[in-house]
C-alpha cells in the first residue's frame, strides 16, 4: 500500500524543522531555526562624525511580509549611548555622509517613490529633499567647504534601432518591438538587460538645485569621485580608453576640472587603477592598482602618486595581501585600508615611509548567509569606526580609539541569538594530500556536539574560486550545524587572504589540486573519531557548486550531493553567461575554439560517466552568471544514467540566490531534505 502523500510532506516538513540530535532524543530547544532569518539583523556603512563623537549607520533588517531586507539610518554615541533611529522614514535610507563641518547628513531614500538625494541638520532634525533626478545617485561626496555635492548617475539613451518599422495603429495591440543588442556588456546578473546610457559625474549645490553633469562622451564614470581640497576638481577613477570595451580592466585616475570639464589623465599603465584618495594637503593621491599580467588572481597594492601624476611608488609592496578603501588620516600622516589575511578581515594603517600596523580585526558580518568577506569602515579624528562580526553574530558598529581595542557600541541581535544556542566554530589547519601545503578551514559541530557520539559531516565549499570564507557568522552553516551535522569549510588553494602565490595556484588549473585540498581536510575531520564515514555529504554554491560536481566525479565517499548554482560546462558557460567575454586567458588558455581540449578537461561534465552519487542541482531561474542550462546539462546527463539526482528551481532568484530570506530558508531546507533522504 502506497504512503498517503500528505504523510511523506509532513515527514519531509519534520526532517528540515527537528535537528537530527532531537529525533534521536536529546532535544536542543534553543537551536537556530529557519525562521530565526527573518530575525536577523546587521549593521553597515558606518560613519563616524568628524568630532568622532557619533556614528550614522544603515540598520538593515528584515521584512517577513514582504519578504526583504529593509534599510534605516541610526545614530550612536561613540560610547554607545543613545542609540536611536536619526530619521522618522519608513522606506529604504542608505548613504549616510556628514558634512565637513558635521552639521548635516546627507544619504538617499526613495522616501518618494524614487531614489533622490536628502539633507538632514543634525540640530533641528529638519529635512530636505534635494533632487528630482531620473535615475540612482551614487558615491555622493562633499566638497571640502560644504557647499557642493558631487555624485554619479546613470544617463540614459535612446535604445538603438536597425529598422524603422511602419506606426501600429491607434488601439491596436502589436507584440513588443524587436531588441537590437550590439554591446559587449548588455546584461548583468541580478538586474537583467542593461539599459542604454552612460554613468557620468554631476555636482549639486548643497542647498538643492539642478545637477551639472561635468563628465561626457561614451565612457562609464562608476567610481566614487573625490574633492581635491581646494574645491576645484574631482578625482575619479574610469576607463576612457579607446577599446574600453575590449579593455575592460584597463581603467585610469583622472582628475576633471569643476569649472569647465576639462578631463586629465593622471595614470597610463595597462592594469586597474581605482579608488583614488586625495591626501589633505592636496600633494599627494593614494590609490589602488595592479599591472594586468593576464592571470587568474593579481594582488591589488596601495600606490601613491603626486597630484600631477608624477612619482608614481608602491607604498604596501611588502604586503602580499589585497588592498581596499584606501582613506587618508586626518593629520595626512598616512593611509588606512583595508584587507583580508587567514580567512580575517583587517583594517591597518600604512605611514609614509611604508610601515604598516594593524589597527582592527574582524570586519564583516554584512554577508549573512554565507562567511565571506565584506564590511566597512570610516576614519574620524582620532577615532574610527566599522562593522565587526564574529561567529557567533552579524555585523556590529565596532569603535577602535588610537592605540585601544575594539569596542562593540550596537547589540542588533541580542534578542534573538541571546538565547539560541548556535554550533561551535573552532579553526583547523592540515596538510594537503598534493603537496603537504598548509590548509585553513573551521570546523563546526552541533549545540549539543558530544566527541564521544558519531556525526554526519557537511563539506560546505565556497565561491569565487578566488574568494575566501573566514570566522565570521554564518546562517546558512548554523542551520546545518542545529541539525546536528558537523560542517566543515575550508579555504583549498586558490582562495584569496593567502597572498598571490597561494592564489594563482589555480591558474589555468580549475578545479584541480583544491579538489585534493579539500578532501584533506574531511580526512582530516574523520581521524579525530567523531566522523561518521558512512554519512559524508557535500554542498557548495557557484565555484563551490562546480567543485561539488567535479568532487561526486572523483569519488563515491559522500552519501549525497547538492551542487548549487553550478557551472558544468566550461565551454557553454563563457559564452552564455553574462559575463562571458572575461574568462578567456585569465582562467583558461585561449578561447573555447582555439583551445576546446582545456575547457573540457576542466568541466564536470567530463567526469559525468563516473558519478554514483545522489545528487540534487538548485539554481535560481533568472541566474545569468551560471545559468540554470548548466544545471540541466548536469540533470539531463545523470538522468540517462539512471543515477538519482533532482533539480530545484529556485523561482525569481539571480546568481545571489539567497538575497531574500524566504529564498535562504529555501536553499537551506532543500539541502537538508536531499541528504535526510540518504541517512
Amino acid at each position: 500500500m502506497k504512503t498517503p502523500l500528505r504523510k511523506v510532506l509532513c515527514f519531509s516538513l519534520l526532517a528540515i524543522s527537528t535537528p537530527v540530535s532531537a529525533q534521536k532524543g536529546t532535544t536542543s530547544p534553543a537551536a537556530l531555526t529557519l525562521m530565526d532569518v527573518f530575525e536577523l539583523e546587521f549593521a553597515s556603512d558606518p560613519q563616524i562624525s568628524p568630532d568622532d563623537q557619533r556614528v550614522v549607520y544603515v540598520r538593515n533588517s528584515m521584512d517577513v511580509m514582504k519578504d526583504r531586507k529593509r534599510s534605516g539610518l541610526w545614530i550612536v554615541d561613540s560610547n554607545g549611548i543613545d542609540h536611536r533611529k536619526l530619521t522618522d522614514g519608513t522606506t529604504d535610507e542608505s548613504s549616510p555622509r556628514w558634512s565637513p563641518g558635521g552639521s548635516k547628513l546627507l544619504y538617499v531614500s526613495k522616501e518618494e517613490g524614487t531614489t533622490q538625494i536628502f539633507l538632514r541638520w543634525m540640530d533641528t532634525g529638519q529635512t530636505a529633499r534635494l533632487t528630482q533626478l531620473p535615475g540612482s545617485p551614487k558615491g555622493l561626496c562633499w566638497s571640502p567647504d560644504g557647499q557642493w555635492i558631487a555624485f554619479s548617475m546613470l544617463v540614459k539613451q535612446e535604445a538603438p534601432e536597425l529598422v524603422k518599422l511602419p506606426r501600429k495603429p491607434e488601439g491596436a495591440q502589436w507584440a513588443d518591438k524587436p531588441i537590437l543588442i550590439e554591446r559587449l556588456k548588455y546584461r548583468s546578473d541580478g538586474s537583467g538587460d542593461l539599459p542604454h546610457g552612460f554613468h557620468h559625474l554631476f555636482v549639486l549645490p548643497a542647498e538643492g538645485g539642478t545637477p551639472r553633469q561635468l563628465t561626457s562622451g561614451s565612457f562609464n564614470h562608476t567610481g566614487i569621485p573625490v574633492w581635491t581640497p581646494d574645491g576645484k576638481s574631482l578625482i575619479f577613477s574610469s576607463n576612457r580608453n579607446e577599446d574600453w570595451e575590449h579593455e575592460y580592466h584597463n581603467s585610469e585616475i583622472y582628475e576633471v576640472s569643476v569649472k569647465d570639464g576639462t578631463v586629465k589623465s593622471l595614470t597610463s599603465r595597462k592594469g586597474p587603477d581605482s579608488s583614488p584618495a586625495v591626501s589633505p594637503n592636496g600633494n599627494t593621491i593614494a590609490y589602488l592598482s595592479f599591472k594586468d599580467r593576464v592571470q587568474t588572481y593579481q594582488v591589488t597594492h596601495l600606490h601613491l602618486m603626486n597630484r600631477d601624476g608624477s612619482n608614481q611608488r608602491v607604498l604596501t609592496g611588502e604586503l602580499d595581501r589585497d588592498i581596499s578603501h584606501p582613506v587618508w588620516a586626518v593629520d595626512g600622516s598616512g593611509v588606512y585600508f583595508q584587507f583580508d589575511d587567514h580567512g580575517n578581515t583587517k583594517i591597518a594603517f600604512a605611514s609614509l615611509d611604508g610601515k604598516t600596523r594593524v589597527i582592527a580585526e574582524d570586519v564583516g558580518g554584512t554577508s549573512l548567509g554565507r562567511p565571506y568577506s565584506a564590511g566597512s569602515f570610516s576614519v574620524g579624528k582620532q577615532r574610527l569606526t566599522f562593522t565587526r562580526t564574529r561567529p557567533d553574530h552579524p555585523a556590529e558598529v565596532a569603535i577602535v580609539d588610537a592605540g585601544g581595542e575594539a569596542k562593540e557600541v550596537t547589540h542588533l541581535n541580542s534578542d534573538i541569538l541571546g538565547h539560541r544556542r548556535l554550533g561551535r566554530v573552532e579553526e583547523v589547519r592540515y596538510p594537503s594530500s598534493f603537496d603537504t601545503r598548509e590548509i585553513q578551514g573551521w570546523l563546526v559541530t552541533p549545540p549539543d556536539f558530544n566527541p564521544s557520539v558519531k556525526y554526519p559531516l557537511i563539506l560546505e565549499i565556497h565561491g569565487g574560486p578566488i574568494n575566501h570564507y573566514g570566522d565570521r557568522f554564518t546562517a546558512e552553516i548554523q542551520l546545518y550545524a542545529a541539525q546536528g551535522y558537523v560542517v566543515l569549510y575550508a579555504n583549498p588553494r586558490g582562495s584569496t587572504s593567502y597572498g598571490e602565490t597561494f592564489g594563482n595556484l589555480l591558474h589555468h588549473n580549475y578545479p584541480g589540486e583544491d579538489y585534493d585540498d579539500l578532501i584533506s581536510g574531511v580526512d582530516a575531520l574523520v581521524a579525530r573519531g567523531f566522523i561518521d564515514e558512512k554519512r559524508l555529504y557535500v554542498t557548495g554554491g557557484s565555484a563551490g557548486g562546480i567543485m561539488t560536481a567535479w568532487i561526486v566525479g572523483k569519488t563515491d565517499r559522500f552519501r549525497a550531493a547538492v551542487a548549487a548554482k553550478p557551472v558544468i560546462n566550461w565551454y557553454s558557460k563563457v559564452l552564455m553567461a553574462d559575463n562571458y567575454y572575461s574568462y578567456h586567458n585569465y582562467r583558461y588558455p585561449g578561447s573555447p575554439w582555439e583551445n576546446p581540449e582545456a575547457y573540457m578537461k576542466f568541466s564536470p561534465i567530463s567526469l559525468v560517466g563516473n558519478v554514483t552519487t545522489p545528487t540534487m542541482l538548485l539554481t535560481g531561474t533568472d541566474d545569468l552568471r551560471t545559468p540554470l542550462s548548466e544545471s540541466e546539462q548536469f540533470y539531463g546527463a545523470l538522468k540517462m544514467r539512471n543515477i538519482d539526482t533532482a533539480m530545484v528551481r529556485i523561482p525569481g532568484a539571480s546568481h545571489k540566490i539567497t538575497s531574500r530570506p524566504s529564498q535562504l530558508i529555501a536553499k537551506v531546507a532543500n539541502v537538508l531534505a536531499w541528504f535526510e533522504r540518504y541517512p
